[in-house]
């Protein structure tokens, strides 16, 4: 559950980064979005990596909401809401685990809370 959540948290920053990067040549946001992707760490890598079972996990397959994007501010909301949702997983498990390592899950949370408000608002301005 920890490596599937860490590995959603990233690339669902890594989507808005980079069409922040190079869609809209944002380099704020893209900058900011890096950051909070580069703090997304958990040691040991080997512990997350055996623990890895993607060829069987039971929600693989894509259901259909998921393919319900209509444009580039649809994509970004979607990330937005699945790197927070991914970072409040990883917030609770490591409560029992390692609290300092849950508070900083809680940092990158709100940190996308806020740069989603940043990103949003201005996103009519940029076009999609």
């Amino acid at each position: 559950m920890v490596d599937a959540n860490l590995n959603r948290l990233k690339e669902g920053i890594r989507v808005i980064e980079d069409i922040a990067r190079y869609v809209h040549n944002d380099k704020t946001i893209a900058s900011q979005l890096k950051s909070l992707r580069h703090q997304c760490r958990i040691e040991p890598l080997n512990e997350l990596l055996s623990s890895r079972d993607s060829v069987n996990d039971i929600l693989r397959p894509t259901i259909q909401s998921e393919m319900n994007r209509t444009d580039l501010k649809s994509i970004v909301v979607a990330n937005y809401k699945r790197a927070q949702e991914s970072s409040r997983v990883l917030e609770e498990m490591y409560k029992i685990i390692s609290p300092d390592l849950s508070e900083t899950f809680k940092h990158i949370r709100y940190e996308l809370y806020t740069l989603e408000k940043e990103n949003l608002l201005d996103f009519g301005h940029k076009g999609s």
